[in-house]
């Protein structure tokens, strides 16, 4: 397809719409939703791969638009009754369609190319860890918006009527829709026995990926592969039913969208370990002494170094031998239900815990011994406040030597209760003698790090109950 054609086709043709629909709307559901884009390490601007991976969320409700926009772009020879005329011409029907195709397939990528340059810019003014691996996500982002469209025209050629459009767009939204519900999740329980689901190889062919929940997962290379054979088969009968004069080539035209599913099923993934996988290279550790983050977090380095030695060095004098030797921040990514599992000798952390997230200095010290004291056993994905908080609370000022309010961000309500019942505990463990009040503690932290016992039960002897 030349320039000429192109220009032509640009101007006759829904094409420039299509791109202008697709990047407006992701704009404005971007910026003028506050929702988990924008909070934490996860955030569309903090990090390339969240980046990638939001963008590529956005398809869940763009792709059934550029299949529906496709579909009223198929409709125009049959809106301008030039069918017939067109047959009769000795230009090929395989030349129209790659020029009806090509265009929007132009259009679309440039849009969603767009819309990653946004949030590049602002993620290259936000962080020194720079990386390709986010690229394959964006690449088969793009892909989707071409497939669906050109698929989207073929089937508005195929079926010529004023409703195909908005239906084929409603049977989109409602794909995505189902591949992210039930027919893309298996029912699972937890070795704990907490009940949880995890995704399928069907939620793979959805255009979409399920919510960013780790600043280090991304999707693996055999998702890329699958999904990418996937597309190209859906593109693939989209042309040749745009391209298609006759009953039995549409009824062909489908072999290429059949064989790609089957395709890309025997090629994704069956474990849900294998789908979305930790980034190795952005979870290198890098090191000041006992205090580690990964490599995407590095700036952070310095702030942390300082109060977490000084955490480190009063967790020693309070707990003796029996206190952890370093402070590293956590990489392991565990699914939802899951009961986390904690280390003696090392004060694991995350930069989303509100905990730690919302602490400098002193304050993050003070954070560091709460959670090297009481790291937490809430199943991930869950959330609770109660007896563990008291725990946690009692135990750092007891390494303190003074009780204090937490920095935390929780409800102001519920954080006051706890304060109240802290006390409480606080008194009744100080009026113990020491021998006895380390007892307690060291029972307390057993209890909390193997997630086997209730902390705050240890710490009160069995009282708060």
């Amino acid at each position: 397809m030349n320039t000429r054609v192109l220009r032509i086709e640009l101007r006759r043709s829904l094409a420039p719409w299509a791109g202008a629909a697709v990047l407006t709307s992701a704009l404005a559901f971007l910026y003028l939703v506050n929702a988990a884009w924008w909070r934490g390490t996860t955030a569309w601007t903090a990090q390339w791969t969240p980046m990638a991976l939001w963008t590529r969320g956005l398809l869940f409700y763009l792709w059934p638009l550029a299949v529906g926009l496709g579909a009223l772009q198929g409709l125009r020879d049959h809106r301008s009754r030039m069918s017939e005329l067109l047959r009769s011409t000795p230009r090929p029907a395989r030349h129209r369609a790659a020029a009806l195709a090509g265009t929007t397939a132009i259009t679309l990528a440039s849009a969603f190319a767009l819309l990653v340059l946004v949030g590049a810019a602002q993620v290259l003014a936000g962080t020194a860890y720079t990386h390709l691996g986010w690229l394959p996500v964006s690449l088969v982002g793009a892909l989707s918006l071409v497939a669906g469209a050109v698929l989207g025209m073929g089937a508005g050629r195929a079926l010529p009527s004023v409703l195909t459009p908005p239906a084929l767009a409603m049977g989109a939204f409602a794909f995505t829709a189902l591949l992210h519900m039930s027919p893309g999740r298996t029912q699972t329980v937890t070795q704990e026995g907490y009940p949880s689901t995890e995704p399928n190889r069907l939620s793979l062919l959805s255009p979409a990926v399920q919510e960013v929940r780790h600043v280090l997962l991304t999707l693996s290379a055999p998702v890329h592969a699958g999904q990418t054979i996937w597309l190209l088969g859906m593109a693939a009968t989209g042309f040749a039913l745009l391209a298609a004069a006759t009953a039995r080539a549409r009824l062909l035209a489908l072999t290429p969208v059949l064989a790609g599913a089957v395709t890309a099923l025997l090629v994704l993934p069956s474990d849900p370990r294998r789908m979305y996988v930790v980034d190795t290279a952005a979870a290198q550790p890098v090191c000041d002494g006992p205090v580690c983050v990964t490599r995407v977090h590095q700036p952070r380095l310095a702030d942390l170094a300082d109060p977490a030695r000084e955490a480190l060095r009063l967790l020693r004098d309070a707990l003796g031998d029996r206190a952890p030797v370093s402070v590293r921040e956590d990489t392991a990514v565990l699914p939802d239900g899951a009961v986390p599992r904690w280390s003696r000798t090392t004060v694991l952390i995350d930069f989303d815990d509100d905990l730690i997230g919302a602490a400098k200095g002193e304050e993050l010290t003070w954070a560091l011994i709460a959670r090297g004291m009481v790291p937490g056993c809430t199943p991930v994905g869950w959330s609770s406040f109660g007896g563990e908080d008291v725990a946690r609370s009692v135990a750092a000022g007891w390494v303190l030597g003074d009780l204090k309010p937490l920095p935390d961000t929780g409800p102001a309500g519920l954080r006051q209760e706890i304060d109240t019942e802290a006390r409480e505990v606080w008194k009744d463990l100080r009026a113990l003698p020491r021998a006895e009040q380390l007892s307690r503690i060291n029972a307390m932290r057993a209890a909390a790090l193997s997630c086997e016992a209730d902390a705050l039960d240890a710490l009160t002897g069995g009282a708060s109950r």
